[in-house]
Order: C-alpha cells, then sequence, then structure tokens
C-alpha cells in the first residue's frame, strides 16, 4: 500500500521539513520520501489546496463507556469519532463496569484496541474500584499497558493515598493524572458558584474547591519529586499555581477542555443541561487566563474531556442532568476557531507532541523512515458538526450546527488512511 500526501505543509518544530510545503510518500506505513515534488505512482493520493499535516492528535483523557455503559459509548464508536476528530490515539479512563484497576481490565481494553483504526490506551485506576481507599495494582497493570493512572471522573481526595500514588509510579516512572475538584466543597454543587449562581437559584461550587486540589498536589509534588499531570483546569488561580509551579522546576503539566475555553457560566442562564460539566464552566476572567495560558505555552495539552451521555441523562432538570460533553470530534476546530494565530507548530505541540513526550508515546516525528501516524488538516475549510454527521452514539455536545474555522481532512494510522466525510 502506497499512500501520497502532495503539497502539503509541516506542522512538526521536530521535523527537518517544519514549515515546508512538500510531498509525503508513504509505503507499507512508513514514510518513505519527503521531497519538493514526487513523481512515482501512488495507490492513494491525497490532493488539496492548504492542507497541513501533523504528527498524530493524542487526547489524554477520554470516556468511552467500555464495558458495561456501552448504551453510550463503545471502544468503536468513540474511536470513530475520535478518527473523525484528527485524533489516532487517545486515553481512556478508567470509570468503567468493572472498573480499570487491574491487569484484566487493562488486558481487554488493549485486545480490543488492536480491532479498533487508532490507538487506545487505558489509563488504570490509582485506588481499588476507584473509591479513594486503597492503592490498585499499578505494577501490574503498568506491565501490561496502562499508559497512565488515575482515578478519573473521581478525583483523589485524601492526601496519604494521592502522596503513596506519587511515590508508587516512581518505580517506573509512571505519571499520575488528576482532575482538581475538592468534593468537600463542590459536591453538591452544579454551576459555577458567584452571583449568577445565586440569581439561578442552582448550589455552586467555589473556585478554591479547584485550587485547594491543586495547591496541595503541588506540594506533595514537591515532596515526591514524581510526575503529575493536572487536567481540565478551569479557574485563573490554578493556573497562576501551575505556573509557578512550572518555573520552580516542578514536573508538572495541564491540560484545558476545549469548552472551557468557548463557553462561560453566563451560557447557563436557560438551564441548558448540555453545559452541565465538571469542573463546571467559569467566569469571563477565568475563561481569558485560559485562553492566554494556551498561547503563552504553559498548557501544554488539549483534551476534549470527551463525557458521552445518552437522552434521559441529558433530558432532564438541571439539577438531575449528568454532567459532561461529548466533543471530541469538535476538539481542534474550537481551539482554531477561538485561537486563530496560534501557529501549526503551537498546534501540533499541544494536540500531538507534548502528550507524545509526557506519557512515553513514539515521537511520529515527520521525516523519512518513521512510522507514518499523522492527521491532515486545513485552517481555512470549516467544520458544522450536526447529529447527522457525527460519529459518537451520544449526542450530548453543545456544538451542534457551529460553525468553527478549521476542519479535520483525515488522518493516517496503523498504514490505514482515512478521509473525513
Amino acid at each position: 500500500m502506497t499512500i501520497l500526501l502532495r503539497q502539503v505543509k509541516i506542522a512538526d518544530p521536530r521535523s527537518p521539513h517544519k514549515g515546508l510545503v512538500r510531498d509525503i510518500f508513504i509505503k507499507d506505513g512508513k514514510i518513505d520520501t519527503i521531497s519538493e515534488k514526487f513523481t512515482g505512482k501512488a495507490d492513494q493520493i491525497v490532493e488539496n489546496s492548504n492542507l497541513i499535516v501533523s504528527p498524530g492528535f493524542v487526547d489524554p483523557f477520554v470516556q468511552f463507556c467500555d464495558p458495561g455503559m456501552e448504551h453510550r459509548e463503545t471502544l468503536h464508536s468513540g474511536a470513530a469519532a475520535a478518527q473523525q476528530g484528527g485524533f489516532t490515539t487517545v486515553f481512556v479512563l478508567p470509570n468503567t463496569q468493572p472498573v480499570i484497576d487491574n491487569k484484566s481490565q487493562v488486558t481487554y481494553i488493549k485486545q480490543h484496541s488492536q480491532e479498533l483504526p487508532i490507538h487506545v490506551y487505558p489509563i488504570g485506576a490509582l485506588s481499588k474500584k476507584i473509591e479513594g481507599k486503597d492503592l490498585a495494582e499499578m505494577i501490574d497493570m503498568h506491565s501490561n499497558g496502562a499508559i497512565a493512572f488515575s482515578d478519573g471522573l473521581y478525583p483523589v481526595q485524601s492526601t496519604l493515598l494521592f502522596l503513596k500514588a506519587l511515590q508508587y509510579v516512581k518505580a517506573f516512572d509512571g505519571v499520575v493524572i488528576q482532575m482538581p475538584i475538592d468534593k468537600s466543597l463542590g459536591s453538591l454543587g452544579l454551576m459555577n458558584e458567584g452571583i449568577l449562581s445565586t440569581k439561578l437559584g442552582l448550589p455552586g461550587i467555589p473556585a478554591i474547591a479547584e485550587e485547594l486540589i491543586i495547591s496541595r498536589d503541588i506540594e506533595l509534588l514537591k515532596y515526591t519529586n514524581s510526575k503529575l499531570h493536572i487536567t481540565g483546569v478551569s479557574t485563573e488561580k490554578g493556573i497562576t499555581l501551575i505556573t509557578a509551579a512550572k518555573k520552580d522546576g516542578l514536573n508538572i503539566t495541564c491540560s484545558v477542555t476545549p469548552y472551557h475555553l468557548f463557553f462561560t457560566e453566563e451560557d447557563l442562564k436557560d438551564y441548558d443541561t448540555l453545559l452541565k460539566v465538571f469542573p463546571p464552566l467559569r467566569t469571563k476572567q477565568d475563561q481569558k487566563a485560559l485562553l492566554a495560558a494556551v498561547e503563552s505555552g504553559v498548557v501544554d495539552c488539549i483534551s476534549a474531556h470527551h463525557m458521552p451521555q445518552d437522552w434521559d441523562g441529558k433530558t432532564i432538570e438541571f439539577e438531575n442532568a449528568k454532567a459532561g460533553i461529548a466533543c471530541i470530534e469538535t476538539s481542534f476546530a474550537t481551539i482554531h476557531h477561538l485561537l486563530p494565530k496560534l501557529t501549526e507548530q503551537r498546534l501540533s505541540e499541544l494536540f500531538s507532541i507534548n502528550a507524545r513526550s509526557l506519557f512515553g508515546l513514539a515521537t511520529a516525528t515527520i521525516e523519512e523512515g518513521n512510522t507514518a501516524e499523522l492527521t491532515i488538516f486545513s485552517n481555512k475549510e470549516t467544520t458544522q458538526l450536526s447529529k447527522l454527521n457525527s460519529k459518537s452514539k451520544s449526542a450530548n455536545s453543545p456544538f451542534w450546527d457551529i460553525p468553527l474555522t478549521g476542519k479535520i481532512i483525515g488522518t493516517l494510522s496503523k498504514n490505514v488512511l482515512h478521509i473525513n466525510q
């Protein structure tokens, strides 16, 4: 099988061809030739104006609900949605039924990943049954393919347990992922705490619920000198704390979601359950700080926090609605639409290169001899997701029918070229 990507701009700061427009000839899944003009033949040719190619996108925090909640999403439907969004690799959360807290469940994900068009890696649970009481079998899970460790949607509240986890993963140079919410301050909250939550009559989740966990975890990181990734940062002070920790030389990284950059608490005035998320949508000032952090380089990765919910989970009173947005298909377009001045190289870092480096994946650098793991996109075309063209099994997206500037054209993964329709 041979594939030719004709006259594509290379968005890869590690490539010797970065920023150049080149023909990329791929043979049997490997980049065979990168040249100004390739004159040979190919079985498949991708040719269009203004195409850009990056190392394959990676999302380090998604929920595919499989096993146990396949009515919301399956590994197959989730992989199809991720592929549509330009992702060739994703890390799935351990919040399944049963929980991914042992090598058997890790093996289940790894085996099923072989059937999928993209690479799907399991995140192993930090605690048994994600109950936050006792450490899970992390070494066994790591040995069988767990990419990182987290209790996912149930951030670890016990300081002692989190300290032990940070110490434990050092044995194999592992990474701990934490979504920062102090549940004792936010367990009953439905949206950001403030004047608006009072007006709407909804109990709030204060910003300090995030900031306390980030502060605590930074202190534990100083003590252990381990590796920590904070995902879903939503507040200005949260970003400030992480910025300071990075300047102190700590091995801390972070990711933000597209929806925290696109929406704010003010979008909840109509009690739209599609916008009920945890961490909650925050203020315009928080949003501005997050956008600035993406531009400045403080934010390492973008994660969609893809959380499918069924119809019954969202078509209900706000207080009873399930939290989460299924938005992996619009993740790239949302970021490009909001921050059109981001360079192609920075987009490549946010969506691919940084995550690959942080979690020990192959670099997928665009150069001759390397495996072709690629995402092809346009910064000129428009994405408009609808219920008709969505690949996800669930329809809980607030991005329906919103035109976004920037479009995923296709992916190349596992020696298969996929072009979006």
